[in-house]
C-alpha cells in the first residue's frame, strides 16, 4: 500500500484488531456480507491474515491468479493436513468447530504424489461410469418425491424441504445405499453439518459407511461403491470408507448450497422473471457470484517462503477463498468477455472437483423440475431477511421460505408426512426401527 492509498476500514462488526490484527472469517457479521470482508482483505494484496474460529489462524489467498497458481503447484503447497504446523503445535483447540473439516484422513483429498494419484484415479474412474441418463433420471424421481411432500400445502423452505434432502437422496441411490443403511447416511450427514451430536453423528455415518463396505464386498452391485471396489488401484475396506465419506458428505454440502443458491438467484432477481431458458445462466452466476464453497482447498508450504506478498513458513495453512478470487474488480471485465465457466467454485488442479458434470446436471434437473410443476414459485418473505448460515467455508442459506399456487401430487401415495429432521433412531436403537427413515420412505413411495 503505498502513501496515497487510504486505510482500509473494516467492514461493520470486524473485530480485526481484536484477533491479533487477523480479519475473523465467522459470526452473523461475516454470514451476512462475506463480499464485504473480501473487499476489505483485498487491501492486503493477493492474499491476507484471517481467522477461521477462536485461535485457528489462516492465510486467505483472494487473487484468481494467486489462487490458480496455488493450486496448480503441488511442489510447492502439499495437501497432506498432518503438516498443519499450528496443529502438530498444540495450538488448535480440541473443540474447535473447523477441526473436523481440516483434521487428517487417509482419502485422496489430503494425500499427495503417487498415493493422491492413486486414491483419486479409483475415484474419477468409479464417477466416470455414472450413466447420465440414469442420473438424470434418478434425480427427477427423487425431486418429484419431495416435492409430493409439500405441493399440496402451497408453502415450502426450499432450503430444509428440499435442496438439503435432494443431494443425500440421489447420493444413496448412485452408492447402492439399501434403506436401513441409507437411513444412518442420511442421519449422519445431516447432524455433521447441522452440528447437532455431530460426532454421534460421524459416528453413525462411519459405522454405515463400513456395513456397505462389507455388503458391497459380499454383494457387489451396479453402483459406485462396487465400481470403487472393483477398481484396480484395490483400495483397502479402510480407503473404501474413507474415500466414500468423503464423496457423500464432501459432495452432498456443496450441491446442497449450489441448488438453494441458484433458486435464491432465480427468487431474487429480476433478470431471471422469465425462468424457463435461464436456469444454466443462473447457475453460471451463481458459481460465479455466490459459490457453494467459499473458502476452503486447505493448502501447507513445503518450505519457508515468500507467497502473495505474504511471509509463510513451512507447515502454515492456507485457504483459497473461491468466492473473493471470482470477484475480484480485475476479472469483471475478463470474464465478460471470456468464458463463462472459468471460475474457480470446482476449485483447480490436481485436486479439482471430481464430480462437477454430475453435480451441474443435478442441479439442473431439480431446479427444472421444481419450476415446471411450481410454475408460480415465488418468494415468500422480503429478500433482505434472509439468514446465512455462519461459518468460513459454506455458503448456503439457512431457509428460503416461498409459496405457489398449490398442487396435486405427481399420482404416486405420498409417503409418511416430511419431518424437518431424518427420523432416524440413535444408533443403539433396534435396527427394525430404522426402516422408518427418509430414504426407507422414499423406497416405499417409489414402489408403489
Amino acid at each position: 500500500m503505498d502513501a496515497h492509498t487510504p486505510a482500509p476500514v473494516p467492514p461493520p462488526g470486524c473485530p480485526a484488531h481484536g484477533s491479533g490484527g487477523r480479519v475473523p472469517l465467522y459470526g452473523p457479521e461475516f454470514a451476512a456480507d462475506p463480499q464485504a470482508y473480501y473487499a476489505y482483505l483485498r487491501h492486503y494484496g493477493a492474499a491476507a491474515p484471517v481467522e477461521l474460529a477462536p485461535g485457528v489462524e489462516a492465510t486467505l489467498v483472494t487473487d484468481y491468479t494467486a489462487a490458480l497458481q496455488l493450486l496448480q503447484d503441488s511442489g510447492t503447497f502439499r495437501k497432506d493436513a498432518r503438516r498443519w504446523r499450528a496443529m502438530n503445535e498444540g495450538k488448535i483447540p480440541a473443540d474447535s468447530p473447523v477441526a473436523p473439516l481440516l483434521s487428517y484422513r487417509p482419502n485422496c483429498m489430503f494425500a499427495d504424489g503417487a498415493e493422491h494419484l492413486r486414491l483419486r484415479q479409483a475415484v474419477t474412474d468409479s464417477l466416470a461410469r455414472v450413466d447420465v441418463r440414469r442420473l438424470s433420471r434418478s434425480t427427477e424421481q427423487i425431486s418429484t418425491y419431495l416435492i409430493d411432500q409439500f405441493a399440496g400445502r402451497g408453502s415450502v423452505d426450499l432450503c430444509g424441504d428440499y435442496a438439503k434432502q435432494l443431494p443425500l437422496f440421489v447420493f444413496n441411490e448412485l452408492f447402492g445405499c439399501p434403506a436401513d443403511i441409507g437411513d444412518r447416511v442420511l442421519f449422519g450427514s445431516s447432524g455433521m453439518f447441522d452440528g447437532v451430536n455431530a460426532e454421534k453423528a460421524v459416528g453413525v455415518m462411519f459405522a454405515a459407511i463400513g456395513e456397505l463396505v462389507a455388503l458391497k464386498r459380499a454383494k457387489p452391485g451396479d453402483d459406485v461403491t462396487s465400481w470403487l471396489m472393483q477398481h484396480q488401484s484395490a483400495l483397502t475396506d479402510e480407503e473404501m470408507v474413507h474415500q466414500l465419506a468423503l464423496l457423500l458428505v464432501a459432495g452432498n454440502e456443496p450441491l446442497r448450497n449450489l441448488i438453494g443458491n441458484t433458486l435464491h438467484r432465480l427468487l431474487t432477481h429480476d433478470a431471471y422473471a422469465h425462468r424457463g431458458g435461464l436456469i444454466d445462466e443462473a447457475l453460471d452466476d451463481t458459481l460465479w457470484e455466490n459459490p457453494p464453497l467459499q473458502n476452503l482447498a486447505p493448502h501447507y508450504p513445503a518450505v519457508n517462503l515468500e507467497f502473495a506478498g505474504q511471509q509463510l513458513q513451512a507447515g502454515d495453512l492456507v485457504l483459497v477463498s473461491f468466492a473473493a478470487a471470482n470477484t475480484g474488480p480485475a476479472l469483471a471485465s475478463a470474464r465478460e468477455a471470456g468464458s463463462n465457466r472459468a471460475h474457480l467454485a470446482w476449485s483447480a488442479g490436481p485436486h479439482a472437483c471430481p464430480s462437477k458434470e454430475p453435480a451441474r446436471q443435478i442441479t439442473v434437473t431439480a431446479v427444472e423440475n421444481l419450476l415446471n410443476r411450481l410454475p408460480d414459485i415465488e418468494l415468500a418473505v422480503p429478500a433482505d431477511s434472509l439468514t446465512w448460515r455462519p461459518g468460513p467455508f459454506s455458503r448456503g442459506l439457512v431457509a428460503l421460505p416461498a409459496r405457489f399456487t398449490a398442487a396435486a401430487t405427481a399420482g404416486r401415495a405420498p409417503a409418511a408426512p416430511h419431518t424437518p429432521s431424518p427420523s432416524v433412531p440413535a444408533p443403539e436403537a433396534p435396527r427394525k426401527q430404522e426402516r422408518g427413515g427418509l430414504w426407507s420412505q422414499f423406497l416405499t413411495w417409489l414402489s408403489k
